[in-house]
């Protein structure tokens, strides 16, 4: 759900121009959503993804970050903002490949700017991380699953406290208070910017270098995911 609070002209000088046109896309169709949510049932409503790019595939500026972890052939590299919806429909997917292939899921963080309570989840779930990488990752499942019913940060930090005390510890009051859980967020979201990540979910199937014919493809089409990984293990196998 956007942001109630308007992006400022300094926050929207950062990013390219085709984020700050998805931007103004995204402004313009809550009319339609809102009538979509309120027309009767008869009248079909179009599903609009979180935003998409203007033309197909994201024009990579690079490459040498597009490798699976140091060991690992075969992996999917994601660019998620926890607030997207197209990212909530593509996490039951991509989870179901990881564990049909035995392949790593290597997630980044890339909040954007129009959204509310983002960013604060992706920190949120960077403390998770601390107490397990299990629990950060159930967290992320948590929040897609409930999206619809995280209205605002206020309704995201009682979504977390919950989410806390069903793992048996307590949320603090201050989850980042130096700021270093933030920092690692922003990392990610200028890894993604230098790559020339522009929308969300962006998601590559990664192959080792040297091992295979194309050493990253990006999923436009959830549809032919498992037979991009296949490719890439096949690609691997032969090798």
């Amino acid at each position: 759900m956007a942001s109630k609070v308007r992006p400022t002209i300094m926050n929207l000088a950062k990013f390219s121009p085709r984020i700050v046109l998805a931007l103004v896309l995204q402004r313009s169709l809550r009319l339609l959503t809102v009538a979509c949510a309120t027309a009767p049932i008869f009248l079909a409503c179009p599903a609009w993804a979180q935003f998409a790019p203007p033309d197909p595939g994201t024009r990579v500026k690079d490459a040498d970050s597009l490798k699976p972890p140091i060991g690992v052939k075969v992996a999917i590299i994601e660019f998620l903002d926890l607030q997207c919806s197209d990212c909530a429909r593509a996490n039951a997917l991509l989870k179901q490949a990881v564990a049909q292939y035995k392949i790593e899921l290597v997630r980044h963080d890339f909040p954007l700017p129009f959204h509310s309570w983002s960013r604060n989840a992706a920190v949120n779930a960077r403390w998770f991380d601390l107490k397990s990488v299990e629990m950060g990752n159930s967290y992320r499942d948590e929040v897609f699953a409930n999206q619809s019913a995280i209205i605002n940060p206020d309704n995201l930090r009682l979504f977390t406290e919950k989410f806390a005390r069903d793992h048996g510890i307590t949320l603090p009051v201050e989850v980042d208070p130096d700021g270093k859980l933030l920092a690692l967020v922003k990392a990610d979201f200028a890894l993604g910017q230098k790559i020339g990540v522009e929308h969300t979910p962006t998601i590559w199937v990664v192959s080792s270098k040297g091992m295979g014919a194309a050493p990253f493809v990006e999923v436009l089409d959830y549809g032919q995911l498992s037979a991009m990984i296949e490719q890439a293990l096949k690609d691997k196998r032969d090798k």
